[in-house]
């Protein structure tokens, strides 16, 4: 079960189709296991409907954008569907056809490059042209810890395998985070496989521990 979750206008630029594709593939990823975000998405899929059916009829009042994620946030989007399933069916590309399109491969077997310690990392973002964002599929080994690091910048993840922890609680696999420069992190891989992550940064990770730091000038 995911626990972390995008936040509601996070779901509504997904909905209304504004997210760069990275960042809606990642939110893709989240709503294919997350029932509880299907509903909200669906929820304002109906509404951007009825809205534009009413368009020239009716005149959106300037609160109107609010009181929908507040009733977004405060709706029970789990209710029974017509065939007795909790939830609302997916409208969206199935998980592993979405990575598998996007990787061609086992996602361990990828050519990992090992960065720092524990940590090995892939850069993808060449399979998103025209995008300004860094888009690179992380690895960290089981049991293994990151270095204390903190964000030039926004960065959005995705969990594809395993788990990993840090003083925000534990994010397993589908859940879905977003951390920028007020966050500072020492993610550590818990269970017995490897965590690997999916993430979309607007600027560089900057490394905050004492003989990491060295080595910032060196990391994209």
């Amino acid at each position: 079960m995911t626990r972390h979750h995008p936040d509601s206008l996070s779901l509504m630029d997904y909905s209304a189709g504004n997210l760069s594709e990275p960042l809606a593939l990642c939110i893709r990823l989240h709503l294919d296991e997350c029932p509880e975000c299907r509903g909200r998405v669906d929820m304002l899929e109906s509404l951007g409907a009825v809205m534009m059916e009413q368009q020239p009829k009716v005149a959106i009042k300037e609160d109107m954008f609010g009181a929908i994620l507040a009733r977004i946030d405060s709706d029970d989007t789990e209710a029974d569907s017509p065939d007795g399933n909790v939830g609302v069916a997916p409208k969206i590309t199935p998980k592993q056809s979405a990575l598998q399109k996007l990787l061609g491969e086992d996602i361990n077997q990828l050519p990992w490059k090992r960065q720092l310690g524990d940590v090995s990392v892939l850069d993808i973002s060449d399979r998103f042209p025209g995008q300004r964002q860094q888009v690179v599929l992380q690895k960290l080994a089981a049991g293994g810890k990151a270095p204390a690091h903190t964000h030039r910048g926004e960065e959005t993840t995705i969990v594809l395998q395993g788990a990993f922890a840090d003083q925000n609680g534990v994010f397993n696999q589908w859940d879905y985070v977003v951390l920028n420069e007020e966050h500072e992190h020492k993610p550590v891989a818990v269970g017995c496989e490897d965590c690997i992550t999916l993430s979309v940064l607007s600027g560089p990770v900057k490394l905050t521990g004492t003989f990491a730091r060295m080595l910032n000038p060196f990391i994209r």
